[in-house]
């Protein structure tokens, strides 16, 4: 048997973290069985369905990093497909026509809950034969009146439904369109998906979609229902908790490989292990290794691994993440090599490319005031000497790279017989405008000779300035 996962997101709004995780682990228990993933878009709801929000789920999937082996099929474009079920339904009597009012139905569940029960459909149009004059029925699958539906599901473990408390679910609406429920079903049996990976939000469709199934003459799907993510408060992930759309974290300097490697560990783990490549996730990953329990999320420590991935991360690829992240401020370039040596420089200090682009605009840009604290500090009278020799030494520097600058600075040093922090300090203030940065050899170097030579002038004229009585 082939292993086929599907990654099933309906474009009703935006791809959130939740469904990035159920992706995920579809496509990592396809890769570890040498399987296929399918991406199907669920947009029976056209209403709510928007192509924004398809866009969305596709370039979000495309950002992460975990492309699909078949698809993306699109259930709108499936409803003669699933019309051809219903009527095959219709016929083998699995499924009736139900012309119930509104009204009617309404009544009922008033009339159920007044008694204490639970408000369900009650099955009166089950048997009936004739139409209803002015009313366009809609269609119901007949379920099971007795019996037990058993989910044996991978993370949960055995669910028992009893058929009495399963309703006779609509599978078409008046105006013939299918629902979810439905379409879901002879999506699944089509594609010949073998194992459904997705939300216990779902649970609770899982017997419907059986018995639809097994009316089909169809073996059910291995199911296994991931536990929900919550907020760092214990409630509900929801858009006051952050990011709302995937695509945010690509804006806010994130990795896609350290956002999946986050998701992965909600909810499972192998041994130890913190870090991980795509690659070992895939050979390690186990969905019966899941746990079933709900799991917070945590920016903090999704963070740290966004730095670890920076850290492990390759500089030429890197500095593409910079580059996008700099143009948002602003800042066009196109000297990769310079951006590359920044993220080797700056990713110690960094724990999203956001935050590197931000602390990194005085390599391309200058900045309008020095921080108040570090001049008061480094750009004075006494310095001015120091600063002038060191403007002077650097000038005469015939290879401007981290290695010529530090040779340079670290002779300086000896021969006016101070450490190398009084003379780096106050050039660290004068090219980056405060007291942090890289390696004063570093920040020099990828700052560039003219840009250094004309910032060590202004610092002079400013320490000048302010020695003037």
């Amino acid at each position: 048997m082939t292993v086929r996962t599907r990654f099933a997101p309906s474009p009703t709004g935006l791809l959130h973290i939740g469904g990035v995780r159920t992706a995920l682990f579809c496509w990592l228990y396809a890769r570890r069985h040498h399987g296929v993933f399918v991406l199907r878009i669920e947009d029976t709801d056209r209403e709510r369905s928007t192509e924004a929000a398809i866009r969305v789920i596709l370039d979000g999937m495309k950002w992460v990093g975990l492309p699909h082996d078949e698809g993306p099929f699109y259930q709108t474009q499936r409803f003669d497909r699933y019309r051809e079920v219903i009527d095959q339904f219709l016929r083998a009597g699995h499924a009736y026509r139900c012309y119930c009012t509104k009204e009617e139905l309404d009544a009922m569940r008033t009339e159920q809950q007044a008694r204490g029960q639970k408000p369900r459909y009650d099955g009166r149009c089950r048997n009936r034969t004739e139409p209803r004059a002015g009313v366009q029925p809609v269609v119901r699958f007949r379920n099971p009146e007795s019996g037990e539906t058993i989910v044996e599901d991978v993370v949960h473990g055995r669910v028992v439904f009893q058929n009495t408390e399963l309703d006779d679910l609509i599978i078409a609406r008046s105006d013939g369109t299918p629902t979810y429920n439905f379409c879901v079903v002879v999506d699944d049996w089509d594609m010949k998906i073998t194992h459904v990976i997705r939300g216990d939000d779902h649970l609770n469709n899982t017997p419907r979609q059986m018995n639809m199934l097994l009316a089909l003459g169809a073996t059910p799907p291995v199911y296994a229902h991931l536990p929900m993510i919550l907020g760092p408060d214990g409630t509900k992930l929801s858009k006051r908790h952050g990011a709302v759309s995937v695509l945010q974290y690509k804006e806010e300097g994130y990795l896609p490989e350290a956002l999946l490697n986050y998701l992965v560990r909600l909810g499972w783990s192998h041994g130890d292990q913190e870090v991980f490549t795509l690659e070992e996730m895939a050979q390690h990953f186990d969905i019966a290794d899941v746990n079933k329990s709900a799991t917070a999320f945590n920016p903090e420590k999704l963070m740290w691994l966004n730095q670890q991935h920076m850290m492990r991360g390759d500089p030429a690829r890197l500095a593409l993440v910079l580059k996008e992240q700099l143009e948002r401020l602003g800042v066009e370039t196109d000297d990769m090599a310079t951006l590359a040596g920044i993220v080797v420089a700056q990713r110690e200090r960094s724990k999203t490319f956001a935050e590197m682009a931000r602390n990194s605009l005085y390599f391309f840009r200058d900045f309008e005031s020095y921080d108040e604290k570090a001049a008061k500090k480094t750009l004075t009278a006494d310095a001015v000497p120091t600063i002038q020799r060191a403007r002077e030494a650097l000038a005469k520097l015939s290879s401007w790279t981290a290695p010529a600058v530090h040779d340079c600075l670290d002779g300086l040093a000896a021969s006016l017989g101070v450490n190398l922090g009084k003379i780096a300090q106050p050039l660290r203030v004068a090219v980056a405008g405060g007291s942090v940065s890289p390696p004063i050899d570093q920040t020099l170097a990828l700052a560039g000779r003219e840009r250094v030579l004309a910032r060590i002038d202004r610092a002079l004229a400013f320490a000048l300035k302010g020695a003037e009585p």
